[in-house]
């Protein structure tokens, strides 16, 4: 198996050869050369396996250069019941991803019961025990550079902590994360974790790791890594929870299910997308948005236009606060035939702060093709959503679960299963959820007090320079 760039000027690679670095060297993003298909025995044989049996069958399709016994034994250090613990008392946390039943063909997909309580963890806990098996076989070090929006930092921080040979630099925007999300990551203290909060949005702080990737003499000097939904690690990991929802809901593989994805960054949807490439019988992806409707606008039009941060939205699901999707180059790549010249031009128009349009050139009919529809939700409609859901259903969401349940109901067929995928558990927006319903929202025991304990971090402004020297002067 090896992996091009959507923008076809880095030479092929293997997966070992990609994990640790993110962005291709000519600025794209690594996608296989062909997608491994699964076929209706497949699906079938997988119908009986464990989240960790189901795992290896589909990562050992995309992961040919690791020994198979040494990738199985990182998939069952990584998918345990004890880091996934968080799970609803009537489910079972040995499934990883319990689905949970809200009415006839209609589903969550529960991906919050890692240890920061997000669906980052599920990628990021096996991302961590990648790169710590990749650096112990070829003695490296890296020196992650990450931007999040709230539960992406938490999550790799939490993944990476104490971790041999990775030192982690996390960038947020400053004041514009929940008070839970702050906590969680600015409380560690671990040595090798160094929290940065900028001033300004998120896709400033995506610029900046951006930037600094582009610099391919810095980032070799400094062994710069990522771990956003850029590298192409975090995307397989959450394929497997498609399938593993698909399954779960089906009695046969002629049944087709839909999938409704909270999208900010289209890491997540993506990871939908290349499920289906490789076979899945999905019918829709559904992608959701919040008042940041870029994507929305996308689907409907054609028309790929960043806002900008001056533009961007701060709203009661910040983690989806993003203008500037950057796992979308990987679909557009696809919708384009692969024809890298075409994405390398569209681009270019992005990178210099403009806009595209697909509908112009004809390729937003082929839309349909890949599945997906859109739709966008407010702040109005995700309290109504919260409050509606525990009246009728007795469940508690967060607020991007909300958009992404709110959008599924607009636009599903009830005919067909539709999964919604939780992205976080309410505690983690305390504020929102007094606002929809009244009360806190439940929150493990284990974190009470979360918010008290000493925070470390540093703030910065928007410069590249100056995050450049940081990372320079702490890893002396």
């Amino acid at each position: 198996m090896k992996y091009i760039s959507t923008r076809g000027r880095s030479p092929a690679l293997t997966f070992s050869e990609i994990l640790l670095g993110g962005l291709a060297p000519d600025g794209g993003l690594y996608l296989p050369e062909t997608y491994p298909q699964f076929t209706d025995a497949d699906l079938t044989t997988m119908r009986g396996m464990n989240y960790r049996d189901l795992a290896f069958a589909i990562l050992s399709r995309l992961v040919d250069d690791i020994p198979s016994a040494d990738l199985k034994a990182i998939i069952d250090k990584t998918y345990r019941a004890d880091v996934y613990s968080f799970a609803r008392e009537d489910q079972n946390a040995e499934d990883i991803t319990p689905i949970l039943k809200l009415e006839d063909n209609l589903y969550l997909l529960s991906l919050s019961n890692g240890p920061t309580l997000a669906f980052k963890d599920i990628a990021m806990q096996l991302l961590g025990n990648l790169f710590e098996y990749v650096l112990t076989k070829s003695g490296q070090t890296t020196n992650i550079l990450g931007a999040t929006s709230g539960d992406t930092g938490s999550a790799a921080e939490y993944a990476m902590r104490g971790k041999k040979s990775i030192n982690v630099f996390m960038l947020s925007p400053h004041k514009k994360m929940s008070r839970f999300q702050t906590a969680q990551m600015f409380s560690l203290q671990d040595n090798n974790i160094f929290n940065i909060a900028v001033k300004g949005v998120f896709d400033d702080c995506q610029d900046m790791v951006k930037a600094v990737s582009n610099d391919a003499a810095f980032k070799a000097t400094h062994y710069i890594g990522a771990v956003n939904s850029i590298n192409w690690g975090r995307i397989i990991a959450q394929v497997v929870y498609y399938f593993k929802g698909y399954l779960a809901v089906t009695n046969n593989n002629q049944q087709k299910v839909s999938f409704a994805v909270p999208s900010g960054n289209f890491g997540n949807v993506c990871a939908g997308h290349t499920a289906r490439m490789m076979g899945l019988p999905i019918d829709k992806l559904v992608v959701a948005t919040n008042e940041n409707d870029v994507l929305d606008e996308f689907f409907k039009t054609g028309i790929y236009r960043p806002r900008g941060s001056a533009n961007t939205h701060h709203t009661s699901s910040p983690s989806m606060d993003i203008s500037k999707a950057s796992n979308f180059e990987r679909f557009v790549f696809d919708l384009v035939s692969r024809d890298s010249a075409k994405v390398r031009e569209l681009w270019n128009k992005v990178d210099n702060g403009g806009s595209f349009d697909l509908q112009a050139t004809g390729h937003l009919a082929k839309v349909a093709d890949y599945g997906f529809v859109s739709g966008s939700s407010n702040h109005a409609a995700r309290m109504q959503t919260i409050r509606n859901t525990q009246a009728k259903y007795g469940v508690t969401i967060d607020t991007h679960t909300a958009d992404g349940l709110k959008v599924a109901l607009d636009l599903r067929d009830s005919a067909v299963p539709m999964v919604v995928l939780e992205t976080a558990l309410p505690a983690k927006f305390e504020d929102a959820l007094v606002e929809a319903l009244g009360s806190l929202p439940p929150r493990p025991a284990e974190l009470n007090g979360l918010e008290d304990l000493p925070q470390r971090f540093d703030v910065m402004d928007f410069d590249i320079d100056a995050i450049k020297q940081y990372i320079t002067e702490k890893t002396r």
